[in-house]
């Protein structure tokens, strides 16, 4: 069955994740309480199974929930079509070549694919027929994009740029759109609105994980993120035109709607559960897609990636990518000898970022951490930026606040930087609804430049040590 698929459709992987018995079929489960709350509890550790949530109450059997599913490496590696059974480091890594070498194929226009299977326009049009979840407890509706593009084209470049804003359904042909101050999709709408035209944009809600990873990367303004996709396929992807705004939409989309954003139309959204944990963003107007045309597979599936309180669906597999970019963009700046970049989960793969370096000059450390607070890949909503010396894991939260409380000196290795780039779903955000930024703070945990050869040395055996020690006693040591 497999191959004869596309690898662009998002069946094609998740046959593969049913070959690695990787995923649990959940039949009965309302929308309202049940699907959230099962993947909820599923994402309170990384690794369980992806969840398939089929015969949901009150909608036709065969319609489709999909979610938990880029909480493992290994199925982001299927994702990606590289080693199944790497490491997080090597992903890391993965994505640092990726990024680097930058492979692009732009996108191919076809007349046909799965997604035209059902088309509705006009009056016939009615998001309301598919079981979108509620996904937390506390959420004020139902929310189709999560895992989703949310496509625009640049009126004056011709630029195709998609990214995962959360939109909310209301009514058979409303849908919102929230979209954070300085996203890219809120620039390209804005010039629209300024000349006193409508926003064309395009939602799809399903559609192959690689393709919707970029959509929540820091990819470049000006480049689309569909050549970035080619490049992971190694070939164009192919894409149909809706028939309304012309935007491109990929061909195996499990379902896609197109519409308009008309000037100063919006809808109270929200809340929805968040990637901070918070419901920080609260209700408030966001603007109104007036849907024209809504496709869809037979059968179709909902994809989710769910913010919740770290670690979940939304931020696990944003942050190896983002390790990834913050360490291109140090070496880009000039800043020699980074040996690790992490972001922790427990601040969204966003708030915490440990970078590890061999210092080679003084002031290496300072440096490397103001950077890698505000380059483009780590600036959004960062709160903490802690540099160590390149014998601390930065994997390791421990050893990271090891190295903090035994290497920091707060007179002279802690920087407040104001006035950062933030979202209101920072709870800690300040400056109103337009201009929302925050305060972030750079630790320098490294050993002091001039103290490198006289501070005291770890009271932990050496590597050469522990190599003997193991092949000698291995059967009395615990298992690692």
């Amino acid at each position: 069955m497999i191959a004869n698929m596309s690898k662009q459709d998002l069946r094609f992987w998740l046959a593969q994740v049913e070959e690695s018995r990787d995923v649990t079929h959940i039949r009965g489960a309302d929308r309202d309480e049940e699907i959230g709350g099962v993947l909820d509890l599923s994402m309170r550790k990384m690794g369980n199974p992806a969840l398939m949530f089929d015969e949901v109450p009150g909608f036709a059997k065969g319609q489709r929930v999909l979610a938990n599913i880029l909480t493992s490496t290994q199925r982001i590696n299927q994702a990606l079509g590289i080693k199944a059974t790497g490491s997080e480091m090597e992903l890391i890594q993965w994505w640092r070549s990726y990024m680097r070498n930058a492979p692009t194929h732009k996108p191919r226009t076809v007349n046909g694919g799965p997604v035209l299977e059902n088309v509705e326009e006009g009056a016939k049009v009615d998001i309301l027929k598919f079981p979108t979840p509620k996904w937390h407890e506390h959420d004020g509706g139902y929310f189709i994009g999560t895992a989703c593009l949310v496509i625009m084209k640049d009126p004056d470049t011709g630029w195709v740029n998609y990214g995962a804003y959360r939109v909310q359904v209301h009514e058979p042909r409303v849908a919102t759109v929230m979209m954070s101050p300085g996203k890219h999709g809120r620039l390209i709408m804005r010039k629209f609105h300024e000349r006193g035209e409508p926003c064309p944009v395009a939602v799809v809600a399903g559609v192959h994980p690689a393709i919707f990873m970029l959509a929540g990367l820091e990819v470049a303004y000006g480049k689309s993120e569909y050549d970035a996709a080619g490049g992971i396929f190694g070939e164009p992807v192919e894409v149909i035109a809706m028939p309304k705004t012309g935007l491109p939409v990929p061909s195996y989309s499990e379902i896609a709607f197109e519409g308009y954003i008309h000037p100063n139309d919006e809808v109270l959204e929200g809340p929805l559960g968040e990637w901070t944990g918070y419901y920080a963003g609260g209700q408030r107007p966001e603007p109104a897609i007036r849907i024209e045309t809504l496709m869809y597979r037979n059968d179709p599936i909902i994809v989710g990636a769910i913010p919740a309180v770290p670690p979940n669906d939304n931020t696990f597999y944003l942050g190896t990518y983002r390790c990834g970019a913050i360490w291109n963009q140090l070496e880009a700046a000039g800043v020699p000898e980074i040996k690790g970049v992490w972001t922790h989960e427990a601040g969204g793969s966003r708030m915490w970022t440990t970078v590890a370096i061999k210092q080679l000059y003084g002031g290496h450390s300072k440096q490397a951490g103001l950077i890698a607070s505000q380059c483009h890949a780590g600036a959004y909503a960062n709160r903490w930026t802690v540099v160590v010396d390149d014998d601390i894991d930065p994997t390791s939260i421990n050893d990271v606040i090891w190295a903090m409380c035994t290497r920091f000196d707060p007179r002279e290795g802690m920087e407040i930087i104001r006035g950062c780039w933030s979202t209101h779903l920072d709870p800690m955000c300040y400056d109103g609804d337009t201009d929302r930024r925050n305060a972030r703070v750079v630790i320098d945990a490294c050993r002091p430049f001039n103290r490198r050869d006289t501070f005291p040395i770890v009271a932990r055996s050496s590597k050469a040590l522990d190599d003997r020690i193991k092949a000698k006693w291995s059967h009395v040591l615990p298992k690692s």
